[in-house]
């Protein structure tokens, strides 16, 4: 997916989703310079959308929010949904799971700028969790568990000055970092509360239960 249309879902759906790393921080963002959806030139937004749609806008937020495929997505809730009344809050279950992927966990320690490029770096055998080599973006991690990122692979230009970086990088509760190490561990489940992920948690149940 190019820059130019990473912007457009962002504009689309109405929330910057961060997928293009500090960029999305920056004045340049596309949500910053034109707060409103592609090909509406400034116009204020529509009508409220239907009960349907907007189950769909929000379950299109989780799915960029945490660069999944339709049919991850799918099976991510799917899961929990089979679970509703043995856990008490389903809509939590959904996002420790989505946190606990490898992927996510790379981008929160702050190894990588967006989720879209920790998906590549893990895709490409950067990272050790516990000792052993992990290529599988959505491999769930566990309490206790340690990432680490390969030395050999400190010579990529992506990594470039990546420990001086990760000492000025704040890890969410749940995660502890050595910067010295490269590396970091899951101490905790993820809180919901913390990640605040701009998202209708219960809307997108609704609609994978039509």
């Amino acid at each position: 997916m190019n820059k130019r249309a990473k912007c457009r879902i962002c504009r689309r759906l109405g929330v910057k989703l961060f997928l293009r790393g500090e960029k999305c921080l920056s004045p340049k963002c596309a949500m910053v310079k034109r707060p409103y959806p592609p090909g509406q030139k400034g116009k204020r937004r529509s009508a409220p959308p239907s009960e349907y749609k907007r189950e769909l806008m929000e379950k299109q937020k989780l799915k960029y929010w945490y660069n999944l495929k339709e049919r991850q997505l799918k099976k991510y809730v799917e899961e929990v949904l089979k679970m509703r009344g043995k856990v008490k809050d389903a809509s939590v279950l959904l996002i420790q799971n989505l946190e606990k992927r490898l992927d996510n966990v790379v981008y929160r320690l702050g190894f990588a700028s967006s989720r879209d490029q920790a998906r590549q770096m893990v895709s490409h055998k950067f990272f050790l969790v516990n000792g052993e080599s992990v290529n599988i973006p959505s491999y769930r991690l566990k309490v206790g568990d340690v990432v680490t990122l390969k030395p050999q692979k400190l010579k990529k230009v992506i990594l470039k000055d990546i420990k001086e970086k990760l000492k000025k990088h704040t890890p969410p509760s749940w995660l502890s970092l050595d910067p010295e190490k490269l590396e970091g561990k899951l101490i905790a489940e993820p809180k919901v509360e913390e990640i605040a992920p701009p998202v209708e948690v219960s809307a997108v149940f609704e609609f994978y239960s039509r």
